[in-house]
């Protein structure tokens, strides 16, 4: 699971501010979901997700755009870390060495979501929703990672502020923000 330097991102956001969709930054994850869905559309791609501290959330964003079946194939909620092995191919020994919260881990989620859904686009969010640290780690840190059809991957770290819904609101916006920055236009 390498990263294509041409295709690597980093960078953080808070919380306020973030989301978006192409010639949109701001907008509700709703309408960056539909964004993101018309431009894979028009591609003849798909997507597909794999979550941890969303829950779901991500895939039910996406999945409340009309006509979202024609992109989405489909995903993985793996909250346990087992999970993220067992369901998304994530090598177990980097989930005993860094733990679930790590940028490889971002990026391994997104390609075995992609993989093992057989998408062309793999999205995956990680991280602490809060309200307590995990493990060590400040709640408000996320991961969100990305597989393009190439198989070249990425991840951006988010540090968020706010309340465990808002920190998940912010990460799924993010994520929406992430893909629709990588298509090609």
């Amino acid at each position: 699971m390498s990263t294509a330097g041409a295709f690597e991102a980093a960078g953080s956001a808070g919380a306020a501010g973030v989301g978006g969709s192409a010639g949109a930054p701001g907008a509700a994850p709703e309408y960056a979901a539909a964004g993101v869905l018309a431009a894979l559309g028009a591609r003849g791609q798909t997507l597909a997700v794999a979550e941890s501290l969303t829950g779901g959330l991500l895939a039910a964003t996406i999945v409340d755009v009309p006509g979202a079946s024609a992109v989405f194939r489909g995903g993985f909620v793996v909250y346990a870390t087992d999970l993220k092995a067992s369901l998304a191919g994530v090598d177990g020994g980097l989930l005993a060495e860094r733990g679930p919260v790590d940028p490889e881990v971002a990026r391994q989620l997104a390609r075995g979501a992609a993989l093992r859904c057989g998408a062309d686009w793999g999205l995956s969010t990680t991280g602490v929703a809060g309200p307590d640290p995990q493990d060590g780690i400040p709640a408000g840190t996320v991961y969100i990672g990305l597989s393009d059809p190439d198989g070249h991957t990425v991840s951006r770290r988010l540090d968020l502020v706010g309340d465990r819904p808002a920190v998940r609101r912010a990460t799924v916006a993010s994520a929406l923000t992430l893909i629709a920055e990588s298509i090609p236009r």
